[in-house]
């Protein structure tokens, strides 16, 4: 990443720092898999150690060792570019999130083009991996 790019996210959580309200993660060089194996060899050194017995590894404990420990789960994923696939981006907190997309690439994203996911996830009925039990 280029200094002025890491200037300019450290000057934006500055700027967001006492925000209470809406959680906003933006992943640079970031991978998904990568923090679920970093997440694993935590817990398997804790276990090596007797710290943590195998069997009380449930997923609070697991998503305790990863990178979002602290964030609440995903509600919506924003995905630029066109692209309809994951790309490797929060494999696990995403899970029962929902998902909208935009063929406009990250740098020319509009705050109206943000109101317009959260308008459309406001219509949106979630279901958090449950049947619908209309049918529907």
């Amino acid at each position: 990443m280029s200094g002025m790019l890491v200037q300019k996210m450290h000057a934006a959580e500055g700027r967001l720092a006492k925000n209470d309200g809406m959680i906003f993660n933006i992943a640079a060089n970031y991978g998904g898999q990568d923090e679920i194996l970093r997440a694993v060899q935590t817990l398997a050194a804790r276990a090596a150690k007797g710290e943590i017995a195998p069997e009380d590894i449930d997923e609070k404990v697991f998503e305790a060792a990863l990178d979002t420990a602290d964030d609440p789960p995903v509600d919506l994923v924003i995905r630029t570019s066109g692209d309809l696939r994951l790309s490797n981006f929060l494999l696990w907190q995403a899970a029962y999130a929902e998902f909208w997309f935009t063929k406009t690439n990250w740098p020319d994203f509009t705050p109206e083009e943000f109101v317009d996911a959260l308008v459309d996830f406001a219509h949106r009925k979630r279901r958090f991996g449950g049947l619908d039990p209309s049918g529907k």
